[in-house]
């Protein structure tokens, strides 16, 4: 099936609720995109369900507490469920109630964030080959290259150290630029002989996280409005939902249609819709 290249607008009045990427559709590396913030305001008029579905290893409060300084409306949508907040739930269920000890983690964030341990018992330690946990909820990768993680992880690679990635991203946005994810850094400890859990698009727990929020809402009636064919379109489409992707913004921004729709077919994800960017006006 091939795509169609539409408009925000015209998709407002075609499905019933709305989960919507954060990094590279309402947020680029600085800031909030110039019209994003009033096109989530007039979405919102349909009153369909919004939620800001985002591969931020950052729990959902943190995530708000942005859109809301960078000009969006808290009652423009639902909740933020970010990657970060989906882990929270799973550790919360493993480790949460453990007794004895707290678990020393290496717990790798954006902003020195602590908000994914927060309330459990795990204690953070400073180096990896101190843990007995690792969470790649971020990534310094604008600060740092990969053979500083190479050789920070491999002693605890070496020890079989458990590890969530609770921000799959292979690629980032920057104010300097794009530079490689927590799923990259993720990758390189695979390739070390490390296990990794990956939380976040595109795998399917996030997604079932999003279908109990919405509720009674067919799967096909859910669109998913993203900028990445690898993460928005092939978790989204498999999970049952609608896919659309923005083309002027994000990772793939200035792509035309044509190469979207290739992205994807390699990707064997289905992709229904184009827009330009998230923009109420184009």
């Amino acid at each position: 099936m091939s795509a169609t290249l539409t408009t925000l607008r015209d998709l407002a009045d075609q499905y019933d609720a709305f989960l919507i990427d954060q990094f590279g559709v309402l947020l680029d590396g600085a800031g909030a995109y110039e019209n994003a913030p009033r096109a989530l305001s007039e979405l919102a008029k349909t009153g369909k369900p919004i939620v800001i579905l985002s591969n931020s290893g950052k729990r959902a409060a943190p995530n708000e507490a942005r859109l809301t300084r960078l000009g969006f409306a808290r009652g423009d949508y639902q909740t933020v469920l970010s990657s970060g907040e989906a882990a929270y739930r799973l550790l919360s269920e493993t480790v949460g109630d453990r007794r004895g000890g707290a678990t020393p983690v290496w717990l790798h964030a954006r902003d020195g964030d602590q908000s994914a341990i927060e309330g459990l018992n795990l204690r953070s330690v400073a180096s990896a080959s101190e843990a007995d946990l690792l969470i790649l909820a971020g990534s310094q990768g604008d600060q740092r290259g990969l053979e500083w993680y190479r050789a920070e992880l491999t002693p605890a690679a070496q020890r079989a150290v458990p590890c969530y990635c609770t921000n799959p991203d292979l690629e980032m946005l920057t104010p300097q630029g794009k530079a490689f994810g927590a799923g990259r850094i993720a990758a390189l400890y695979e390739e070390l002989g490390g296990s990794v859990t990956y939380i976040g698009k595109p795998y399917p727990q996030i997604y079932q996280i999003a279908g109990q929020i919405l509720g009674q809402i067919a799967p096909r009636g859910v669109l998913c409005i993203g900028d990445s064919p690898a993460h928005d379109v092939l978790g989204g489409a498999g999970a049952g939902f609608s896919t659309a992707l923005v083309r002027d913004t994000g990772l793939h921004a200035g792509a035309d249609f044509a190469h979207l729709q290739k992205i994807c077919e390699g990707l064997g994800a289905r992709l229904e819709h184009v827009i330009p960017a998230f923009d109420w006006e184009s």
